[in-house]
């Protein structure tokens, strides 16, 4: 997105030249590290097979994956569901929370299940956390004919899409500690929409999620 501008300033300056330049003057900002577990795989309830492992994903709408994070305010601690199009990259659902219950996970699939633009057979891919496994999100799942696909154990690896998304947002965008909820809803809202309106990816050809998703209609 710079090449341009430096172009125009007749600035050589590489992707590794450009970050060397930002380290050296404390520009980058440092990734904080998650020391709050979100996930727990150890319960009675059924887990299912991984379908998402060497899926060869060619468009929008063929996998969606699943994580849960953590965010915090002075308040207190809250949790973030995200749903996000393996395809397009493009977050499909989002809801922050005060707990991971399974209905309040949900609502972050309900969301993305209204912002399909296709009815392509679909997969749902996540860990095996017990909202995932639950017969209430199962229900959903299955109300809507999408899959279920889960990692074969607690393996971050099988489930990398839905983690990188959840770094991306916390260590690029919310960076701030933030007073209320409030204050924090409102700064995820409009980081999201920068995410998938206003930034372009590399690993899309330099188009955003939004206009790879869009065309898939």
């Amino acid at each position: 997105m710079l090449q341009d501008d430096l172009k125009q300033r007749h600035i050589k300056l590489g992707r590794d030249q450009l970050f060397d330049l930002l380290r050296q003057n404390r520009l980058l900002v440092k990734p904080m590290k998650q020391y709050r577990k979100t996930t727990h795989s150890q319960h009675w309830m059924r887990k299912h097979p991984n379908l998402y492992q060497g899926m060869e994903i060619t468009e929008p709408e063929q996998a969606f994956v699943s994580d849960i994070t953590y965010l915090e305010s002075d308040e207190g601690i809250h949790y973030l569901s995200l749903v996000t199009d393996a395809g397009s990259r493009k977050i499909m659902g989002y809801h922050l929370s005060d707990d991971m219950k399974a209905e309040s996970v949900a609502k972050a699939l309900a969301q993305s299940i209204a912002n399909r633009v296709t009815s392509h057979p679909l997969i749902h891919h996540s860990d095996r956390g017990l909202q995932y496994c639950s017969a209430y999100y199962q229900e959903v799942l299955s109300t809507h004919g999408i899959k279920p696909s889960m990692t074969d154990g607690y393996d971050c690896y099988q489930n990398a899409l839905a983690e990188r998304m959840n770094g991306i947002l916390k260590n690029e965008f919310l960076i701030h500690k933030y007073r209320t909820k409030e204050d924090l809803k409102q700064v995820l809202d409009e980081s999201i929409y920068a995410y998938n309106h206003l930034r372009p990816r590399l690993s899309l050809g330099m188009k955003t999620p939004e206009d790879v998703h869009k065309k898939a209609s």
